[in-house]
């Protein structure tokens, strides 16, 4: 770590919490051993450190239930972490588990075209990034598996079409879940869900992020035109002082009006950051230099609104400091001036002033705990220049 930094212990011998913690990528061994992974790569680490914590994420049988696994759960988690080590056992564990990741993405695949054959809402678990559709194809870009992204971007067109529920003309990733992802009467007629980690900004960044890497099926274009427009209806405020909502509610879409008065946490999940970067992808995609502006904009305003800030309470990549630190960096990568770039710096200060004051996440995992604060911290062009992709899961490296 970078001189005068505050420090972050990840020596402790990874110990099980709970069934299914050595495949967490979320908040478990995964996350630790993707770290230990990019550190190994960078030269941070030896192979040595790596080691316990991916013992810890295969000591039991890897779950390829389709019903069980997501991105950040089971086999995908273990082979995202594989994919980073580059040893000839990884590659042969790999192997196996593609095979087995092709046969879960067909089952969901399966399964959603039959829901939408039959006009019914799905729920934020058959698309999200975190455990459905989105998060399986970012894997498959991630690897490289042309046929199973291909059929993943021929879904999600297909999701974007509306669909028509009680007379009413709904998005078609409307959900009925709560945004607890599972039905409940204090959510009545369900949810239009617009964050990165269980909304259609998933499905958005990823659409985008393929068609820039030149992976393309029909539709993709205006799929990803459709996401923006909606996301266009619900923007309150224009340039630095544009914000979105997290969710709207059946109520609010009936009367066009939102509830909410006013921005909420600004964090990668939900939030302006995530939902800025995934329309600031799709301008790159479309070539549409307004769109990608204006979402630029939008987080520009964010970064600089104290009043936004000060809804950040811990330093965690999921929902805290680091994620909003980690999803400005990729933006200002892409940007179209370096605006974006000169509220870095301040952002990394008060990111190591709330470690000095409140300490580090509990649990080591990547989103939730400290695995994904270290390699935020390690991707600060002052510590060194990483080069491993760690942060694909995110949706955010474009």
């Amino acid at each position: 770590m970078a001189k005068g930094k505050p420090s972050m212990s990840h020596d402790t011998p990874p110990t099980p919490t709970r069934p299914g913690w050595g495949q967490s990528l979320y908040s478990g061994a995964a996350g630790a051993a993707l770290l230990h992974a990019v550190r190994t790569r960078t030269g941070e680490d030896d192979r040595d450190a790596l080691r316990p914590w991916a013992a810890a994420m295969v000591k039991g049988p890897i779950q390829a239930a389709p019903e069980a696994c997501g991105l950040y759960e089971g086999a995908p988690a273990v082979a995202y972490v594989l994919s980073f080590t580059h040893t000839d056992t990884a590659n042969r564990a790999l192997a196996t588990l593609d095979t087995h990741l092709a046969d879960v993405t067909h089952h969901h695949l399966w399964r959603a075209h039959a829901r939408i054959d039959r006009g019914a809402l799905p729920n934020l678990g058959e698309y999200d990034l975190i455990s459905g559709l989105t998060g399986l194809g970012v894997y498959h870009l991630h690897r490289g598996h042309r046929t199973e992204l291909r059929d993943t971007l021929t879904y999600l067109v297909r999701l974007t079409e509306p669909i028509t529920v009680e007379a009413q003309l709904l998005p078609g990733w409307w959900t009925s879940d709560s945004p607890d992802l599972r039905p409940s009467p204090r959510w009545p007629g369900g949810h239009l869900n617009f964050g990165l980690a269980h909304g259609i900004s998933g499905p958005l960044a990823l659409l985008a992020t393929a068609m820039r890497h030149g992976h393309t099926v029909p539709g993709q274009r205006q799929a990803i035109i459709r996401i923006c427009e909606r996301l266009d209806r619900w923007r309150e405020g224009t340039g630095t002082r544009a914000w979105w909502p997290d969710l709207i509610t059946r109520a609010e879409h009936r009367r066009g009006v939102l509830q909410h008065k006013g921005p909420g946490r600004p964090s990668w999940c939900y939030g302006t950051p995530g939902i800025a970067r995934a329309q600031q992808l799709a301008g790159i995609a479309l070539g549409d230099r307004d769109r990608q502006r204006q979402a630029e904009q939008a987080l520009v305003g964010c970064l600089a609104d104290d009043q936004q800030l000060a809804q950040l309470s811990d330093a965690s990549l999921c929902h805290g400091w680091a994620g909003l630190i980690q999803t400005a960096s990729r933006a200002a990568a892409d940007a179209v001036d370096d605006e974006l770039a000169g509220h870095l710096p301040r952002l990394r200060i008060r990111l190591d002033e709330h470690l000095d004051h409140s300490g580090p996440p509990d649990g080591v995992g990547l989103m939730d705990g400290t695995s994904g604060v270290h390699l935020v911290r390690l991707s600060d062009p002052a510590n060194t220049a990483i080069t491993a992709p760690w942060d694909r899961c995110l949706l955010v490296a474009g």
